[in-house]
């Protein structure tokens, strides 16, 4: 079946039932879509539109952007996971702002030189902001197009991606680009979606292989599953007299870079008092452990709750007492513990 029959009946169900309200279609700039489709990495489409709405009032230029400091940037990003991309997207504005005047570029290749832009990132902010003539491959993209030719092997192959793009590429119109690329993904995101597709909505329904055979939720072929590894580790919630918590930043490379955390114990708790406090323990309070679970493993984090004078304090990397009023870029577990010593009524951390 020609090519531009595919994208001539995926615009026809675009105009019909496509997504053109999202925030990021509203006077889509190339710095909007950016944020956008950084955002939308790992992420949902729902849980990424009250971030985006309150990041792009905070941050309206690539310039405000660059200027900030990363402190506040990760606090805009707390919640929203994979720390990584609020990194990148600093370093990239920054970027952007010395060697390009402040506008991203408007090619293949300058966009992939910057911090966290792939191929399909690139490509939708060249499609989607400037209508040029390039394919994506997210995982939505990803879905619909395995489904509809029935492509074996899992997407993270490299021969498999490689078929994914020249398929992704062949089924591009010359004309209407930008929604075209909007029509795709909205249709994995909306209809043909991982576990449950509603292949009666289709435009493909009638020659997508995949559902010629009845074996829709076979494609993609899902990479081999992994037991994650269980790591553990304590979380020491020190509390001073005011009701302030130490919080301690953490290194810039690794979990969490560059967020605050309480400070981590991989030795005996009284043995870290007597490190970091000058003291014995004093009266701890043991809470049950929670687990934080990554890509590539499971974090149990035992949290322990302790009363101190702030001058005890000695031997950390860079620290503050945070009370409730202060913006930190803080990591999820965190904010779960601090959500817990917070009394709902007044506002006040207690014991």
């Amino acid at each position: 079946m020609p090519s531009n029959t595919f994208s001539q009946r995926l615009l026809t169900w675009f105009d019909k039932y496509g997504r053109t309200d999202l925030p990021w279609q509203i006077k889509p700039t190339a710095y909007r879509v950016w944020v956008s489709e950084i955002m939308l990495q790992q992420t949902q489409v729902n849980t990424v539109i009250p971030y985006y709405q309150r990041f792009m009032q905070r941050f309206p230029k690539v310039q405000t952007l660059a200027a900030a400091e990363l402190d506040e940037i990760l606090h805009q990003w707390t919640g929203l996971g994979y720390y990584a991309r609020a990194r990148n997207l600093h370093r990239a504005a920054q970027q952007i702002c010395t060697e390009y005047l402040g506008e991203l570029p408007t090619n293949l290749e300058g966009l992939m030189r910057l911090p966290g832009i792939g191929r399909s990132t690139a490509g939708a902010i060249l499609a989607l902001a400037h209508g040029q003539c390039y394919p994506i491959l997210d995982g939505n993209v990803k879905r619909v197009v395995c489904r509809y030719y029935a492509v074996d092997g899992s997407p993270g192959e490299s021969k498999v991606a490689k078929t994914l793009w020249r398929l992704a590429e062949q089924n591009l119109p010359t004309e209407r680009v930008a929604a075209y690329t909007q029509a795709i993904m909205d249709l994995g995101a909306t209809v043909c979606t991982r576990s449950r597709p509603q292949c009666v909505l289709c435009p493909f329904s009638h020659d997508c292989a995949a559902h010629q055979n009845r074996q829709e939720t076979a494609y993609p072929v899902p990479k081999a599953r992994k037991i994650l590894p269980v790591k553990t580790t304590t979380f020491i919630m020190l509390q001073n007299q005011l009701g302030e918590v130490l919080l301690e930043k953490r290194p810039p490379k690794g979990i969490w870079g560059g967020l605050w955390s309480f400070p981590e114990c991989s030795t005996a708790v009284e043995t870290w008092c007597q490190e970091h406090l000058n003291s014995t323990a004093p009266k701890c309070y043991t809470w049950r452990t929670l687990r934080h679970t990554f890509t590539h493993f499971h974090l149990d984090i035992t949290p322990v709750l302790m009363q101190v004078d702030a001058c005890q304090i000695v031997a950390l990397r860079e620290t503050n007492w945070y009370n409730t009023t202060q913006t930190y870029g803080l990591a999820a577990p965190v904010v779960r513990l601090l959500a817990q010593l917070t009394s709902p009524k007044t506002g006040e951390l207690l014991l």
